[in-house]
């Protein structure tokens, strides 16, 4: 396959003629939302499903292992797998896999077919988030697809808000698995939204193995997907420890610490809007800010952190930047590979699984060797470095 570099002119014309879609790009949104809220679920519910499954605490939470690993793997590999299907048959289907996985969820009796449950949630999932910005520009005209990946993401950020605090309050009422009942009655809804407003949308990307090797020899991929897996390692070797951190630095209770944890969720929610914002304006710009606000309250975090006041306001900054990095990276990656959409949103899913794995592993070791303050300065020196390289990248040419 001979590699296709879209111009400003064909841009310019697709833009023309293209009429936005919203209420389909809502109903994308409702099934991330849905998404989000059952891979997140097994967090809020642990100790209950252990007991019932009869296995301990550790093995349960392969539950969510699974979904992650699965999720790097199906991503690429649905793009390539069903690159000739019309993409809205794969979005219903791919919906259609979450009702399942919830429904065998609620009523796995052991392990094995709760890890069955995950792995399809798995493939749901990567295959949903390898697909996203791709649809997306399929149905808004370019210069919106920030603001239509923005719409998407709130449903990232409303479940990372809800699904938790929610989902504990359901399995302390009704049981573990009324949690998962509902969560499919949400999936329910999304699928009926999707099936009523998402149009035809034949495929336009026939993806190949050598396609994606063709996106990264172009820099722009190149550069966004290195910029991405830095930042993203970056947080994740901070965050997946921010609670030993804020209970021995600042010496918060278990409360003040959810309390803090909640407004790092509102603050991702904001942060996600205001990314959209910036996003129309320059992806790349977008990137650098968030990497700098995350390293900038990283550092104020290594500081100044044994305020309490401090450390909760700098968390919730910290949520805010996050939550604007998604959309710039989805969206850099995106306009680097209009014509292979679907491919490089598969790269990019990959490229944040590996980051998160390997954050996590690096923030572990920085703990056990530095203390809680370890991850935390790693951090701000990581970000800090990805804000570099994005503004760096933000003098290049739009299209170099």
């Amino acid at each position: 396959m001979s590699e296709c570099t879209a111009t400003p002119a064909a841009v310019a014309a697709t833009e023309t003629t293209q009429t936005a879609a919203w209420p389909a790009v809502v109903s994308l949104s409702l099934g991330v939302f849905a998404l989000v809220t059952a891979e997140f679920l097994p967090a809020s519910l642990l100790t209950p499903m252990a007991r019932d499954l009869a296995v301990s605490d550790g093995l349960a939470g392969q539950a969510v292992t699974a979904t992650a690993v699965v999720g790097a793997v199906a991503g690429p590999g649905i793009v390539v797998g069903t690159s000739r299907f019309d993409r809205r048959l794969i979005l219903w289907g791919l919906t259609a896999l979450l009702l399942v996985s919830n429904a065998l969820a609620a009523a796995a009796p052991n392990l094995p077919v709760m890890l069955l449950a995950r792995i399809l949630l798995g493939i749901s999932l990567g295959g949903f988030w390898a697909m996203s910005a791709a649809l997306a520009m399929r149905l808004v005209p370019l210069p919106l697809m920030p603001r239509a990946m923005a719409i998407v993401f709130t449903g990232v950020s409303l479940a990372t808000v809800c699904a938790a605090p929610v989902g504990a309050w359901i399995g302390d009422r009704w049981g573990w698995r009324a949690a998962f009942v509902i969560a499919d009655a949400v999936a329910v809804v999304a699928l009926l939204a999707q099936l009523a407003t998402v149009p035809r949308l034949p495929p336009t990307d026939k993806a190949t193995l050598g396609t994606f090797l063709l996106l990264l020899r172009r820099p722009r991929v190149r550069a966004g997907l290195i910029i991405v897996v830095l930042v993203v390692s970056a947080h994740f070797a901070a965050f997946t420890y921010v609670r030993p951190f804020l209970e021995q630095i600042p010496h918060m209770s278990v409360d003040t610490i959810s309390v803090v944890l909640l407004a790092f969720g509102i603050g991702g929610f904001f942060g996600n809007l205001a990314g959209g914002i910036l996003a129309e304006r320059s992806e790349r710009t977008a990137v650098a800010s968030a990497s700098g606000l995350i390293s900038a309250t990283a550092l104020v975090l290594v500081l100044l952190g044994v305020s309490t006041g401090i450390s909760g306001t700098a968390t919730a900054l910290w949520g805010f930047a996050f939550g604007a990095l998604p959309v710039g990276a989805q969206t850099w990656i995106t306009r680097a590979a209009p014509d292979h959409a679907e491919s490089a949103g598969g790269l990019l899913l990959t490229a944040f699984q590996v980051a998160i794995a390997s954050g996590a592993v690096f923030g572990g070791l920085l703990v056990e060797g530095f203390g809680a303050r370890g991850p935390i300065a790693y951090c701000a020196v990581a970000a800090a470095l990805a804000c570099l390289g994005a503004l760096a990248q933000a003098r290049r040419p739009v299209f170099a």
